[in-house]
């Protein structure tokens, strides 16, 4: 008997081995309704640009940012609330420069680090003790790589110089 079982596992674990669950598969699962309260379909009202906003910003400011999703290859965190936001003002994606066929365009590799460092925002969720929620928000509410984002949020007490972290309670992503 503890043979059959052994050899049924065994026989699943080979069968899954070329099944691998990719990162886009885990972000894209089927949006959560945990997350339907912190989206807008209305326009958030005098957003700032990242690198302008970031200048003044403290921790527990209220802010309003807008831009991209975009700064790095993998925008999106895994199994967390949370996404990088770029500054159209400092950053471009790569499917906006003649003649490149970059395969992530949002990954602003053509950019220099001080534009990334100015330029990009971290965005999250999280609940009252200021832990990010769990759960991905690729695919939420429209949300994907270059998505136009608007984001009304506290500064998160993590902030600093090189790395701006909002909390958001609105996120309006806007239609093209």
């Amino acid at each position: 008997m503890k043979i059959k079982h052994l050899l049924a596992i065994a026989v699943l674990a080979l069968a899954s081995c070329g099944k691998k669950e990719t990162a886009a598969a885990v972000e894209t699962a089927p949006p959560s309704a945990a997350f339907d309260s912190y989206f807008s379909d209305q326009p958030i009202a005098e957003p700032q640009a990242i690198h302008v906003a970031r200048n003044g910003a403290k921790p527990g400011d209220e802010i309003i940012i807008k831009g991209l999703i975009m700064g790095r290859e993998k925008v999106f965190v895994d199994g967390r609330a949370s996404f990088l936001l770029g500054d159209r003002e400092k950053l471009t994606p790569c499917n906006e420069k003649g003649g490149d066929d970059c395969q992530t365009p949002w990954d602003a590799c053509c950019d220099s680090k001080e534009a990334k460092r100015e330029g990009i925002a971290s965005i999250q969720i999280t609940d009252a003790d200021g832990r990010v929620l769990s759960g991905g928000l690729k695919g939420v509410k429209g949300l994907k790589e270059l998505s136009a984002v608007t984001i009304s949020g506290i500064v998160d007490q993590s902030t600093t110089l090189e790395n701006l972290v909002v909390n958001a309670k609105i996120i309006h992503v806007s239609r093209p």
